[in-house]
């Protein structure tokens, strides 16, 4: 177990600056024996009563610089979103996730805005983690195939991109599958974002694979695809007769679609 000042050394020298509870107790004791939960409430306390470390919420804090402590809550996890959203999802899925749907097509468009919601595809957790007025949702995704469930996160990691954002590397969904994940229902409060599909089209249409777009129809996107022929319809001829022949091709997938976990 090392004393106050050397936790306060080491944490000082971790770029990231988000601090989960679970890293100062590892610097206390690695084994994290609850013979020293004692220690580490108290820690955590002279902490914080020093402005050592800020809270952002329970069990999660920043070391801050001077300028964070003139910085309100809201200001904060605006500044550290980013680090902190990388630190999630380090902490919960490791490297076998991709950052879906709106937001992965507005890192695309270049928008690095902090979205009020952010779904994380992942292997095997479905958990929902509320920072502030924003959330963080990681899910897994799924399909019926001879009336069992299939995993869907192998078969889209290829269709993966990698985004570096202020130093941070983020996977995130492919430009085609991400357009198509937009086009999806994901929730009844948000429903579609027609001027982001209509945006992505307008700027993208000369630069969309067709080929791509084939593959990821096996996946029962025909929803999606439906939507976007009709969007696509008045900006780019070429694009809207693409999304047609796959919908032509593939409609017997409709009865299919509401199989898929989303």
């Amino acid at each position: 177990m090392i004393d106050f000042n050397k936790i306060v050394n080491k944490l000082s020298k971790r770029w990231w600056k988000i601090i989960f509870k679970d890293d100062i107790f590892e610097l206390i004791d690695p084994e994290r024996k609850l013979e020293y939960q004692n220690y580490l409430d108290k820690t955590i306390y002279k902490l914080r009563a020093s402005n050592l470390i800020i809270p952002l919420k329970a069990g999660v804090y920043i070391f801050p610089d001077t300028d964070d402590l003139k910085l309100n809550e809201v200001d904060l996890i605006e500044k550290y979103y980013l680090k902190l959203l990388k630190k999630y999802i380090t902490h919960f899925v490791w490297s076998d996730y991709f950052i879906s749907g709106n937001k992965a097509v507005e890192i695309h468009l270049k928008d690095y805005s902090v979205p009020k919601k952010v779904r994380i595809v992942n292997r095997t957790l479905d958990k929902k983690v509320k920072v502030g007025d924003y959330e963080i949702i990681f899910k897994t995704i799924s399909w019926s195939e001879k009336w069992k469930k299939v995993n869907l996160f192998s078969k889209f990691s290829k269709f993966i991109d990698v985004k570096q954002i202020e130093g941070i590397d983020f996977k995130i969904s492919n430009l085609e599958l991400a357009l198509l994940q937009s086009a999806l229902v994901t929730d009844n409060e948000e429903g579609i974002d027609i001027n982001l599909l209509t945006k992505t089209i307008k700027k993208y249409s000369k630069y969309f694979k067709k080929e791509t777009f084939e593959e990821l129809a096996r996946f029962k996107f025909i929803m999606s695809f439906n939507r976007l022929k009709e969007i696509a319809k008045f900006i780019d001829k070429n694009l809207y007769e693409v999304f047609l022949d796959i919908v032509k091709k593939n409609g017997w997938l409709f009865i299919w679609e509401g199989l898929r976990k989303i």
